[in-house]
């Protein structure tokens, strides 16, 4: 069963390929920016692999087991549109999920992540959603600490999107948690890193906009310019320009 709804996935998203042209496909793996030199992409759109993926699983009859075989076969692929199967695939079974999921992807971010587009959908659509239930804080936290730490980029990358997608769902944060976790993190210079960051300051300031610019202001100093520039996005645009007097 795991060979035949593997080998369904990746023949139906082959099938459905659309047709691009050579500068719109140089465009999407620019914006992909992937570090794998043998990266494909299809150039569908998520929607599209969304459906797909939906359709085998209906009739699948899979279990929770067989559905975590694979994912882990489909994300050791070069192509981008099989990796975002597997993490559609198996979003399908959250309702089991536990905390082996939190290992899986730690290995997966760790040996089969090469594009920010893995990282982050994989954060926002399912382990972001995941840790963000109430029962699950500790293991939220757990998590979030514990990736931070690593020496893996997209396992880092990934401790901020988490957190991100966290706040978004409950709306609110706390400050002290929130500084604490951004100054350990901004030594860290890789670009990703500081994306990450200055998104998650953008977040926050769309909660407690004032909260944000005072320590946006009071720390620009040592802040990047990228961390400013994504941090300060949503503020007014009066108040955005106090940071880079």
């Amino acid at each position: 069963m795991i060979k035949k709804i593997t080998q369904e996935i990746i023949e139906e998203l082959k099938k459905s390929a659309p047709r691009l042209t050579s500068e719109q496909i140089s465009r999407r793996n620019k914006i992909i920016n992937s570090s794998n030199p043998n990266f494909v992409g299809y150039g569908h759109k998520i929607s599209d692999i969304e459906k797909i993926i939906k359709a085998i699983y209906i009739k699948s009859q899979c279990s929770y087991e067989n559905s975590i075989e694979i994912f882990k076969c489909l994300v050791k692929s070069n192509v981008l549109e099989e990796k975002f199967a597997a993490i559609f695939f198996l979003n399908h079974f959250k309702v089991h999920f536990n905390k082996k999921v939190i290992k899986i992807f730690e290995e997966t971010f760790s040996n089969y992540c090469d594009t920010w587009a893995f990282c982050d959908t994989s954060c926002i659509r399912v382990l972001g959603p995941f840790l963000g239930k109430n029962n699950n804080q500790a293991l939220a936290e757990h998590t979030i600490i514990n990736w931070s730490n690593s020496e893996y980029l997209w396992v880092k990358r990934a401790s901020i999107v988490i957190l991100i997608k966290i706040i978004m769902i409950q709306k609110e944060f706390s400050n002290d948690y929130i500084y604490n976790f951004i100054e350990k993190m901004i030594k860290n210079h890789e670009i990703y890193i500081q994306k990450g960051l200055g998104w998650l300051l953008k977040t926050c300031s769309r909660y407690e906009p004032d909260s944000i610019l005072k320590y946006l202001m009071k720390n620009k100093s040592k802040l990047t310019r990228l961390v400013l520039r994504y941090g300060s996005e949503k503020l007014p645009k009066e108040k955005r320009k106090l940071l880079f007097d």
